[in-house]
């Protein structure tokens, strides 16, 4: 009869969570940093994500908003299909598509200081704008892909300005939200409530993207366009973990079963973590038309580790995290004033150390990312006074084989009760469309 209880309990607290939120693919995936948010950081595996000039910097690097005096405004659209496999089981199929739209604009006007000041603000919603606040936690019997869930809110603010000639800093803000609920109510062994009370809030968290930029020729050289040094730019930048976090709390009264305080059931979860990260650039300048960059990110998976233990869904998993190093090059030639090609490569190895999380059964893999992208700018367009540029980017992710062992704490099964080899491949397409002012 307990049992029974509790079980009605927790199909109503479930209720309170999909009230809370539209459920999405669980996993821990963050748009921005698992694929790249606009073409130039698909099409280069965010090799040249760190100097890249607009509006997407704000989240990479918002101290390289300065490189470009112009105003812009970014239309753009993200669309990931991917197959993981669990031996010949595909686990995870389900496409990603986010619609995104940037603005970049110099406020320096609005000041009485004539020194430039630029803004920008990037926000994204998930399946085209059908999706917002969509979340999901759970455990699995057959595994789940630990990097691979949509990120249905993605908002960003900030800006970037010249600290000292060839020295540029930024600084943004990363918004995710904290989702609580309390559902009091009275109900019968059936599980039909009466007298509830719902309550359902969203508070912003707020994580900081730090920046500075360097243009070595201005600061060993000054104004000589001759410096020769004058084509290596470096850049530092931090990123602070996000997360999305659920609280839900019930409270449910029986009549003539179970009097007040009633059965409570607490859950706090989280989803769509990206950890604090660290990332050191260097791009240089061959020639007027033709440059490259080499990039190395810091990524602290470990915090994650006490951040699960913590997790009322996933706390018996006992997952083990790892901080990991992830190199990325990228390359990019102006064909023509109009024309650029790019692409870049990186390697970014597994952070799960665990290869059994009961009952959760994460899966991850070290992957091997090709990007390749252009961009096209029309200097004329018709009807606008400004040119207009139109970006591609595509990116293949290659998950490599990795074997886990899959558990269950449920009576009667005996663990491991399969090994699995998990992996899959992953395409990204991108485009946006950009006008400047």
């Amino acid at each position: 009869m307990y049992r029974s209880l509790q079980q009605s309990a927790r199909s109503v607290a479930a209720a309170v969570a999909l009230t809370a939120s539209v459920p999405a693919l669980a996993g821990m995936g963050n748009t921005a940093s698992t694929y790249g948010l606009f073409p130039v950081d698909v099409g280069t595996a965010q090799a040249l994500s760190m100097f890249n000039a607009q509006a997407s910097a704000l989240y990479y690097n918002p101290a390289y908003l300065t490189m470009d005096p112009r105003g812009e405004l970014t239309a753009g659209l993200l669309h990931g299909e991917q197959e993981l496999k669990s031996d010949d089981t595909v686990v995870n199929d389900t496409r990603s598509q986010q619609q995104l739209i940037a603005l970049k604009t110099n406020l320096s006007e609005l000041t009485k200081v004539n020194h430039p000041l630029y803004f920008a603000i990037i926000a994204g919603v998930e399946k085209f704008g059908e999706e917002m606040l969509a979340f999901n936690s759970s455990t699995s019997d057959e595994g789940q892909f630990l990097n691979y869930g949509r990120q249905p809110l993605f908002l960003n603010v900030g800006g970037g300005t010249q600290f000292l000639n060839g020295i540029n800093v930024g600084a943004s803000v990363h918004i995710s939200l904290r989702s609580e609920a309390t559902l009091n109510a009275s109900s019968n062994l059936a599980g039909e409530t009466q007298y509830e009370e719902l309550d359902v809030t969203a508070k912003p968290v707020l994580r900081p993207v730090l920046s500075t930029s360097q243009e070595w020729g201005k600061i060993i050289c000054g104004h000589n366009d001759d410096c020769w040094i004058g084509g290596l730019e470096t850049a530092l930048t931090f990123r602070g973990h996000t997360e999305a976090r659920t609280s839900v709390e019930s409270n449910i009264v029986i009549p003539g079963t179970v009097p007040d305080p009633g059965i409570l059931l607490a859950i706090d979860t989280i989803d769509s973590y990206q950890p604090d990260i660290f990332a050191a650039g260097l791009k240089y300048n061959f020639t007027d038309n033709f440059r490259m960059a080499v990039t190395v990110e810091q990524q602290n998976w470990s915090d994650l580790t006490e951040e699960l233990q913590r997790d009322t869904v996933k706390d018996q998993a006992n997952a083990q995290f790892k901080d990991i190093t992830v190199p990325r090059v990228g390359a990019e030639w102006d064909v023509n004033k109009h024309l650029t090609l790019r692409g870049g490569v990186a390697f970014q190895e597994s952070p799960l150390e665990s290869i059994r999380t009961e009952d959760v059964n994460y899966l991850d893999n070290d992957k091997v990312i090709f990007g390749l992208g252009s961009s096209l700018v029309i200097d004329n367009p018709p009807i606008l006074a400004y040119p207009m540029r139109l970006d591609f980017g595509y990116q293949f992710q290659q998950l490599e084989d990795r074997d886990f062992e899959l558990t269950s704490s449920r009576p009667g099964v005996t663990n491991p009760f399969a090994t699995v080899t998990a992996g899959g491949e992953v395409h990204v397409f991108s485009g946006s469309l950009t006008l400047k002012f």
